[in-house]
């Protein structure tokens, strides 16, 4: 919401010193989040004045259409005599008031005015656009033409209002009255501790029963419905400078007078309204649900398919709009430059569900000023009161006779009450309050408040966010200063920390950032269009996603299944910009369907949920296990006087994967492997042992070529993911430090004949299986292939180190060892020992 200073100042006599910042601060303490002040009109000097062109000569010979004008702009040139001015717009006439800056001026942006000789004349200053003095588009598509009234050679800064500052607010859901400036002036006026001019205070006649026919056919969707009509408008009649100003610094264009009028009232009480051409109208206005299917044109011009939960606005030919959300087409306002504007108007103001207004402005994908009221909550009380407003300035500046009738359709409910201890909000607050200051805030806020221990507090209409005595209590204690709060830290229970899987997660972010890798968070949203670019078969699982209702761009409606997506554009990203040597990491979750859907049960609100509600819940939601990946592309270890360096390889992306293993305490199996994104020839399986059985994990290595062109990467990049989960349940927890045995070490080698597709992984983790406790640790030193060993078959050197923790083994204890660690290789790979 953006609220002009001098508007507010309306509502609310601020003392003359105050600033937008000094506003700012006051609305901030009492809890409305004012992000900016913006300056209008900062750095904009004079001379600027009214003028009237007197003469346009059209200029011959240019690319573009040229005028020479000369303009009447009264002794404020210092000589009473014309001003001669070049201009490129075509908007204006011979006659017409305009805006004119002469030299010594100085415009928005430090654009300073002086004499310049353009097109084979000299310009002595400038016909002015509302870009060019930061009025925003005012619809003409050119420069200002000012009404005739006005007196030549006034100043303009002020007729414009063009110095001015603007508070921008970002009101959160829940303070849907905040999107009005009756709204900020009720706040800024408790803030200052000043008397409120509330413009809904306003005479307004009561219904009768000529006015304008209305059916409510759903007194749930739409609870009141007032009806105002107008005639004798004059079709040419536009909105005054000061209504159009105040628009464009709310953010809003003007567009025609009824509409504008429309808006400012909306701006003003907070109550969105609606504007019908008479003559475009046939019968009773009447408020239903859309049928399923049914289709209508709004007023964008885009045709929509309505769905059964639309509430609509119909006459007897049908649809005529969407409730609290746009208008239709069949009966806009006419334009004041049509042959046949609008002379009649029926003025709309209604009160409409929240949730359904919701629904339906992110169903047909439109956020518009209106819909934005009625999903926070609007003031149903204040509807006659906008409608009598816009008809009083419907009549002021069109000229229009307001008809007698006056139609209110309204559903009966009575005032919402809460009952709440007197000292509830001392205990919320943890200070003393009394009751005198709990009173006194509630009435501000426009509660009527009774009784003493026990208060019986009256809501007021514009606040649907207050239902229960904590909201009371907030109120009170955000208008009282959270910053007078205690500081109070939480006492947390013994006994409770970190689960196992946080702290893996973040021993594997640790482990990794001392690796070289730096972390890159992405956002967890993708296309399916991405798992073509990695190069997934059709029934992968990872294919199969949960998509979004309303997802924030309709280009990634599903959530991820892989981390691989944003890490890879990531790192494109930092390529594109210079930043060639990259090594990044990311770790979150992935999220894939269950394989039946379930619908989550509602938890309650007034009790904790039980164990069985929650594993419902839980139950209904996505699989999401935690993922971690790397990519790497460029040098991996930089040239110097240490060495030449090195580029990132596939075997960089595997040893990623052991230092997650090594952090998770589980022991990692590499085996050659073939899936989508990655090489079909430099593509390792990750795998661990999880209740004796062999279970994939992951895949790392280097990227297969159509994958790196599809998503514009370097070459040879290199990639990693695994499942996080899966490695963390298959290992022995955190790392503990070994115990350094003083007795030596013995040392035996085993070379083992396998075949050749055999991965040399295999047969290391049988050997260590087989070799018990006594082994210490495992390297293989050797691979040979050749005649000796025969075709099909490779040879696998190890050397194995034993050593015990209480005493010098011997021999035979090593060769024992040896021994069994063979036997077991041999039995599960078929390995036979060279040599044998």
């Amino acid at each position: 919401m953006r609220v002009p200073l001098s508007w507010l100042r309306e509502y609310v006599d601020l003392p003359a010193t105050e600033t937008g910042r000094d506003v700012q601060a006051k609305l901030v303490d009492v809890g409305l989040e004012v992000e900016t002040v913006e300056q209008l009109g900062s750095g904009l000097t004079g001379p600027l004045v009214v003028g009237k062109v007197l003469t346009i000569e059209e200029l011959e010979g240019f690319k573009k259409p040229i005028r020479f004008c000369t303009v009447d702009v009264g002794h404020a040139n210092g000589t009473g005599e014309p001003q001669e001015i070049v201009c490129g717009a075509r908007n204006f006439t011979q006659g017409d008031k305009v805006v004119v800056v002469l030299p010594g001026a100085v415009l928005p942006g430090d654009f300073k005015i002086a004499a310049r000789k353009t097109y084979g004349r000299t310009s002595h200053g400038m016909i002015c656009s509302g870009d060019e003095l930061g009025m925003g588009d005012d619809g003409s598509g050119g420069i200002i033409v000012l009404p005739p009234e006005h007196e030549v050679g006034s100043d303009a800064i002020k007729l414009l209002e063009l110095v001015d500052e603007v508070l921008d607010i970002a009101v959160t859901p829940d303070r849907g009255y905040a999107l009005s400036m009756r709204g900020v002036a009720r706040e800024a006026a408790i803030a200052y501790g000043l008397p409120l001019r509330d413009p809904a205070l306003l005479d307004v006649p009561g219904p009768n029963s000529f006015g304008y026919p209305v059916k409510v056919s759903d007194p749930i969707g739409c609870d009141r419905f007032t009806a105002r009509t107008v005639t004798g408008l004059k079709p040419e009649a536009r909105s005054p400078i000061w209504l159009q100003r105040r628009l464009q610094k709310a953010g809003m264009r003007p567009i025609s007078l009824a509409v504008d009028v429309t808006n400012y009232v909306m701006l003003e009480l907070g109550q969105p309204l609606h504007a019908y051409d008479r003559s475009r109208i046939e019968g009773t206005i009447g408020v239903r649900r859309a049928e399923q299917g049914e289709k209508f044109t709004t007023l964008d011009g885009a045709k929509r398919v309505l769905d059964a939960e639309d509430l609509v606005i119909t006459d007897d030919r049908g649809p005529i709009g969407i409730a609290g959300v746009m208008g239709g087409a069949n009966t806009e306002i006419a334009d004041h430059e049509e042959a046949a504007g609008t002379t009649d108007v029926v003025i709309e103001a209604a009160h409409f569900d929240a949730i359904s207004i919701a629904r339906t402005a992110r169903r047909h994908k439109l956020p518009s000023e209106a819909a934005k009221r009625f999903e926070r909550g609007v003031d149903p009380q204040a509807a006659a009161a906008a409608a009598q407003r816009t008809v009083d300035l419907l009549v002021l500046l069109a000229d229009g006779t307001a008809e007698a009738g006056v139609t209110e359709v309204i559903s009966p409910s009575g005032p919402r009450t809460i009952s709440m201890p007197a000292d509830h909000p001392d205990k919320v607050a943890g200070m003393e309050y009394g009751r005198e200051t709990v009173v006194r805030r509630l009435q501000q806020i426009g509660c009527d408040v009774y009784g003493q221990d026990a208060l019986t507090v009256t809501v007021p209409s514009w606040r649907p966010d207050l239902a229960e005595p904590n909201d009371l209590a907030e109120e009170v204690i955000r208008l009282e200063g959270y910053e007078n709060l205690p500081s109070t830290l939480p006492k947390p229970p013994a006994g409770r920390g970190l689960t196992d899987r946080q702290r893996l997660h973040r021993r594997v972010g640790r482990a990794l950032a001392g690796a070289g890798y730096v972390e890159a968070l992405s956002y967890p949203f993708i296309g399916e269009n991405v798992f073509d670019q990695l190069g997934l078969d059709a029934d992968d699982p990872n294919r199969r996603v949960v998509k979004l209702v309303n997802p924030l761009s309709d280009e990634e409606p599903a959530l991820r299944t892989t981390l691989l997506p944003g890490l890879l554009n990531t790192l494109r990203r930092n390529d594109g910009r210079g930043s060639h040597d990259l090594a990044l990491f990311e770790t979150g979750l992935v999220f894939h369907p269950q394989e039946h859907l379930k619908i989550a049960v509602r938890l309650p609100v007034d009790r904790r949920p039980t164990t069985d509600e929650i594993a419902s819940l839980t139950e209904a939601l996505p699989v999401q296990p935690r993922h971690a990946a790397v990519v790497l592309a460029g040098a991996r270890e930089q040239a110097g006087w240490w060495g030449k360096g090195r580029p990132a390889d596939w075997a960089d992306a595997v040893e990623a994967a052991r230092t997650l293993a090594r952090e998770a305490g589980a022991e990692l199996i590499v085996d050659q492997g073939q899936y989508g994104p990655w090489h079909p020839g430099r593509c390792a399986e990750l795998k661990v042992v999880m209740g004796g059985e062999i279970v994939s994990v992951g895949h790392a290595g280097e990227l297969h070529p159509r994958v790196v062109k599809a998503f514009g990467l370097p070459a040879r990049t290199c990639a990693m993911e695994l499942d996080l989960d899966l490695l963390g349940r298959s290992g022995e927890g955190a790392l503990r430090a070994p115990r350094i045995s003083t007795f030596p070490v013995a040392t035996q080698d085993v070379a083992l004949v396998v075949d050749k597709e055999v991965p040399a992984t295999v047969v290391e983790y049988y050997l260590s299986g087989g070799a018990g406790e006594l082994l210490e640790s495992i390297r293989l030193f050797d691979v040979f292939e050749g005649e000796q060993i025969g075709e099909g078959k490779k040879s696998l050197a190890y050397a194995l180190r034993f050593r015990a923790a209480d005493r010098t083994l011997t021999v035979d204890e090593a060769s024992a060892a040896r021994d069994a660690a063979v036997a077991l290789a041999a039995e599960r790979t078929g390995a036979v020992l060279r040599g044998a």
